[in-house]
């Protein structure tokens, strides 16, 4: 979250305060104007950030957690749009799935499901009580946990009960004593990720004080228990390092930002996190980053899934929404000699026409009420999928939300998926569908893929005749291409949200099992009564048959 407040100097302690800011502010406006000048050029040298701080001794189980502050609620932080421009003349969405299909999908199994954190939810470490909205829904599967941020607060739930082993407690605790903004700011805007080459938790959260500085908190386990110690580190930007999204690569933690000066939009930042240095938990780990223009925003880095690694040198994907078209960079980090990392692209991947839904605003409608929903389908949604096969075919999928048309029936959202395959070559569509079987509105989706090529695609449902569901279409490898059938409810929601919210998301997460790889872990939001501020967020699992 980030609430921009104003306030008065009244001590030179504030004034050097102030001072700071502007000097960050300034920094910040000589890097948009380099990295200006650096995508017209079509490269950058990488700038070289280390940690500001860092230690290894901290253990969460150890920490009882810091209690929730109660007394208020309110927007987590106001929505901040990236560049995007609808396509020219658009009609109708022409990929558009508009039926059920009638392919004879293999069903799904049920595993787990159970309610993360939101309202009425309590835990081991206590009650949770929902302070911001949206709840900013983030969870991944590990070896044996399943762990969920809702934008402040964390809990570890075990695998194969669902029940929750720690938690519900401030994302912060996870910085207890360790000093600074990281420690002393609840921000949210989480990212939770397993590591799968090394069983290891990937837990981070930005600190973006009033008038900065301006910090990413990352804590890396040390095991595959999200409850035992962890290495942690704070990176300083110099401006609002905003919707911070991540992946595992063999090389690096890649993660990409929003920036901003502070409200004004600054282009994308795109980071390589040095992955062995942290799980080392090395004192002198650093990040190499590259400033876009104002240009490009809402990047998203490719992330790793399953157990066979990008060959040696491989450079981590990443990708955005361009018009009628994914734009697709390749960073390749070099932590030995900086001059040899680059960041080069966009190649710009052309598909078939679309136009953000609701304009990339507010227009989902739900029943019983006039208040609609945001799509935030300005940008693609998390994650950005990465794949190798055994056969060695790479293949990335990722998702977002588009208007569908006026064909066969009035105008509506729904999800646009795309499979993109040979990225390290000349990147190829394989793949590419709208949902849009009926009227509902489905926004707001995650996509994976299995070890066997089945995808899955897990999305919020609305219109106005139902409330907000959370729901998933899957297809096996060998259905027909731009197809998903078998879909499925986790949970039909029996409350619209109302009074002035619209935010919905800001996203949600689907992750794969890391033991079986088959398996589909998914979390989102949805409502359990009428109101605002009453959220609530669900966890499902499934598999595909057949997968094994």
């Amino acid at each position: 979250m980030y609430q921009l407040r104003t306030k008065s100097v009244k001590s030179s302690q504030s004034l050097k305060f102030v001072m700071a800011a502007v000097v960050s502010v300034c920094s910040m406006l000589l890097a948009m104007a380099q990295g200006n000048s650096a995508m017209a050029a079509g490269h950058e040298k990488a700038e070289v950030i280390y940690a500001t701080h860092h230690d290894h001794t901290f253990v969460l189980r150890d920490t009882a957690g810091k209690p929730v502050d109660t007394s208020f609620r309110k927007e987590a932080k106001e929505k901040r749009r990236v560049p995007y421009v609808d396509s020219p003349n658009f009609d109708t969405d022409k990929a558009a799935q508009l039926e059920h299909s009638s392919t004879l999908a293999a069903p799904t199994t049920a595993g787990q499901g159970f309610d993360g954190m939101g309202n009425g939810f309590s835990g081991p470490n206590g009650a949770f009580t929902v302070q911001y909205a949206p709840p900013d829904t983030t969870g991944a599967v590990g070896a044996s946990q399943f762990v969920q941020w809702v934008n402040a607060s964390l809990t570890v739930f075990s695998k194969s009960t669902g029940a929750a082993v720690y938690g519900p407690v401030k994302g912060n605790t996870l910085f207890t004593g360790f000093g600074g903004a990281c420690e002393t700011s609840n921000d949210g805007d989480p990212v939770v990720l397993y590591d799968k080459i090394s069983d290891r938790w990937v837990l981070m959260q930005f600190a973006v004080p009033s008038g900065g500085p301006y910090f990413q908190c990352i804590a890396v386990s040390k095991t595959a228990d999200a409850t035992g110690g962890y290495n942690r580190y704070a990176f300083q930007y110099s401006g609002f390092n905003d919707y911070p999204k991540a992946g595992v690569w063999p090389d690096a933690y890649y993660v990409t930002y929003n920036m901003f000066v502070p409200n004004t939009f600054g282009g994308a930042k795109v980071c390589a996190m040095d992955r062995a240095a942290m799980v080392a938990g090395s004192a002198t780990a650093s990040q190499q980053c590259f400033q876009l223009s104002t240009s490009y925003g809402g990047l998203l880095p490719a992330d790793l899934d399953g157990k066979n690694l990008p060959a040696t040198g491989t450079p981590n994907f990443v990708m955005n929404l361009g018009t009628n078209s994914l734009n697709l960079w390749k960073f390749h980090v070099d932590w030995t000699t900086v001059a040899n990392t680059t960041f080069s692209g966009p190649v710009a991947i052309p598909v078939t026409a679309f136009n953000a839904a609701c304009g990339g605003g507010t227009c989902i409608p739900q029943a019983g009420t006039n208040r609609t929903l945001d799509s935030l389908a300005d940008r693609a949604m998390y994650r950005l999928a990465y794949r190798k096969f055994a056969d060695g075919h790479e293949a990335l999928v990722v998702n977002h939300a588009v208007k569908v048309g006026t064909v066969k029936r009035t105008s509506y959202s729904a999800t646009r998926w795309y499979e993109i395959r040979n990225p390290s070559g000349t990147p190829q569509v394989y793949q590419q569908s709208t949902y849009a079987p009926d009227a509902t509105s489905r926004w707001m989706g995650s996509i994976a893929m299995d070890k066997m090529g089945n995808i899955a695609l897990g999305y919020s449902a609305s219109s106005g005749s139902i409330k907000p569901a959370l729901r998933y279409a899957t297809r096996l490898a060998g259905d027909a291409l731009n197809t998903l059938s078998n879909e499925t409810t986790i949970v039909q929601g029996t409350g619209a949200q109302t009074g002035t919210l619209s935010r919905w998301g800001d996203y949600s997460h689907m992750s794969v099992d890391p033991v079986d790889d088959c398996t589909f872990w998914y979390t989102s939001e949805y409502l359990k009564a009428n109101g605002t501020f009453n959220w609530s967020t669900r966890v499902a699992s499934f598999k595909i048959n057949g997968c094994m």
